[in-house]
């Protein structure tokens, strides 16, 4: 008789005690950004304190020498053993690569990248910290990568960092659901309406809707604006979902077009400048309403509120009338500029919304307390929305539209008149006529400028590597202020770059970088140095607007760019002027 060996599964090891643990990423969204390579990446800085804030806000952490050990890569050593990562994606076997980099402390130097591939399959993968080959020039952690085989892949990723022995880690957040059709969440977004204001012009862009006209929803503000923590940025962020539910709710067969037009990292000061070219598209656009988002961009405008008014302003004075609404983002720490620029928005009796006051109030409770959603859900992070909180913007927005088209607002003969002339500025409104110029736009505007001179000298060519931003519903993005005037290291001499105009005031548009290739310019107006300007103060690829002169009458003046000395074959780009008469 043949013996039949029957084997039954091994019983299971017992399963290796788990080390304690906190998140920087819990249930985040991720998305494969196109790349001109073909591969999809989603980038998430950590860097300047980041990594601290997901600490704080993912991983529950409140211990001062924990969250300090993160400002460096000796301290994230010293305190992480390993670090758990896991993406669930609709594909599972599709593949995924996980990279965090190091920062050096000088541009250049070489630094270490923790990198391992993985399915998509949600289960978890720990990499030892000791098994990496760590370089002798790493500073801070600098960022996280997940890296796809071809853009526009949509996952999850949920990060842990593993703790050393001696560390202790807190109770970790587990947030329940939103429950969107609450009553706690109707009233979280009832307490957003500031003000309704004079809602006249709002009634029309509904009365226009509902008549079954075409209907156009204009944005402009920063990083918030443009999508940032929206996944994928193009399709979930606030204006993208706010131009599909007005459509559902108010259009009457009508197109709803949606021009959106964030910069992130950039304020007013810079928004009202490009005004006519990001939102009005050179006058091919009428929006019928205008949404003002900077209340979190404008803490550095150096003018504390006049850029910001003037803004306001220029969008008010339009001839075709459009509704103008100021909307409040909020910050994790619970912060934006309300204070300072809601005085504007009452002096012209604006609708106003606040995120700040929906969800602040909420965040100091627990679910059983009345809690509707907590700071991990709503940001993504420290700065920006989660797709959850671009969908509390939206339906902020929503709330408002639906106040106004539920009751009649105040009128205001002033603003129907369409004299914002004749309204005092309550903080200023200096640069309310500010225009462009640029290399696109210096002919047409050669005559009412006076412009004299122009001398490009070794500022004659054009930077083709610039801020690049998602417009309206696109995902692949579009360069900001491509018609421009660079110095490169290829520049032969040291000619400066001239030009001779009548205004009363002027702001300087120069790029800024994070590459060690750029140098200082100094700056002089009228033969006198006005400034220094600095690209790798800010020490990423962003817009930097700077007033040069703020004169109340117009005349002539003459403008010199030219290299700071040992920087003669550094790289500067000029990106335009913004100019009054």
């Amino acid at each position: 008789m043949e013996t039949v060996d029957v084997r039954g599964p091994k019983a299971p090891k017992d399963p290796v005690k788990k080390k304690a643990f906190f998140f920087i990423m819990q249930g985040k969204e991720i998305y494969g950004s196109p790349q001109p390579d073909g591969r999809g990446i989603q980038f998430i800085y950590e860097n300047d304190g980041r990594l601290i804030d997901a600490a704080r806000l993912s991983g529950n952490i409140t211990d001062d020498y924990m969250l300090e050990l993160l400002k460096t890569t000796q301290g994230f050593r010293k305190m992480v053993h390993s670090i758990g990562v896991s993406v669930s994606g609709r594909i599972p076997e599709e593949k995924v690569k996980f990279v965090f980099q190091m920062y050096p402390k000088n541009p250049g130097d070489p630094s270490t990248e923790i990198t391992s591939e993985f399915e998509m399959d949600g289960m978890e993968h720990v990499i030892k910290l000791s098994d990496i080959k760590w370089e002798d020039t790493d500073h801070e952690p600098g960022q996280i990568r997940f890296e796809f085989a071809s853009s526009g892949i949509q996952a999850s990723a949920d990060v842990r960092f593993y703790l050393n022995t001696g560390f202790v880690a807190p109770i970790q957040p587990m947030d329940t659901m939103v429950d969107f059709a609450s009553d706690a969440y109707s009233k979280m977004i009832k307490r957003s309406l500031m003000q309704k204001g004079n809602s006249e012009r709002l009634q029309k862009v509904l009365s226009k809707a509902g008549k079954g006209e075409d209907v156009t929803l204009a944005f402009i503000g920063g990083s918030i604006t443009q999508g940032a923590g929206a996944i994928p940025i193009h399709e979930k962020c606030y204006p993208r979902v706010f131009a599909e539910d007005f459509e559902k709710k108010y259009a009457n067969g009508g197109k709803v077009t949606l021009i959106k037009a964030g910069v992130g990292g950039t304020p007013s000061e810079l928004g009202m400048v490009r005004f006519e070219r990001d939102v009005l598209r050179s006058g091919e656009k009428k929006p019928d309403l205008i949404v003002i988002e900077f209340a979190v961009n404008d803490e550095g405008d150096e003018t504390k509120g006049n850029c910001y008014e003037s803004l306001v302003r220029k969008a008010l004075s339009l001839p075709w009338k459009p509704a103008v609404v100021l909307l409040f983002a909020v910050f994790s720490f619970d912060w934006n500029l309300q204070e300072r620029l809601g005085p504007v928005g009452v002096r012209y009796n604006l609708p106003m919304v606040s995120v700040l006051d929906a969800v602040t109030p909420q965040f100091k409770l627990l679910p059983d307390d009345g809690r509707v959603i907590s700071k991990n859900q709503y940001f993504y992070d420290v700065y920006h929305p989660s797709n959850l909180g671009h969908r509390v913007m939206s339906d902020c927005l929503v709330n408002l539209m639906d106040e106004v088209n539920e009751s009649a607002g105040g009128y205001d003969a002033d603003l129907e008149e369409n004299d914002i002339s004749r309204i005092t500025p309550v903080i200023g409104a200096d640069f309310e006529k500010v225009e462009l110029i640029d290399k696109n736009e210096v002919l047409r505007l050669k005559k009412k400028y006076h412009i004299s001179m122009l001398e490009e000298g070794c500022f004659d060519a054009t930077d083709k590597e610039l801020q690049m931003v998602e417009m309206d519903k696109e995902i692949e993005p579009v360069a900001e202020f491509p018609y421009n005037w660079a110095h490169n290291e290829k520049s032969e001499g040291n000619g400066s770059y001239r030009i001779k105009l009548t205004c009363s005031k002027l702001l300087l548009l120069f790029k800024d970088s994070g590459s060690p290739a750029f140098g200082t310019a100094e700056v002089f107006v009228d033969g006198n140095k006005a400034m220094d300007a600095d690209p790798l103060k800010v020490g990423w690829t962003h817009c930097n607007a700077v007033i040069l002169f703020n004169e109340k009458e117009s005349k002539s003046h003459l403008i010199e760019i030219k290299m700071a000395d040992g920087n003669e074959n550094k790289k500067f780009t000029i990106l335009g002027f913004g100019a009054v008469e």
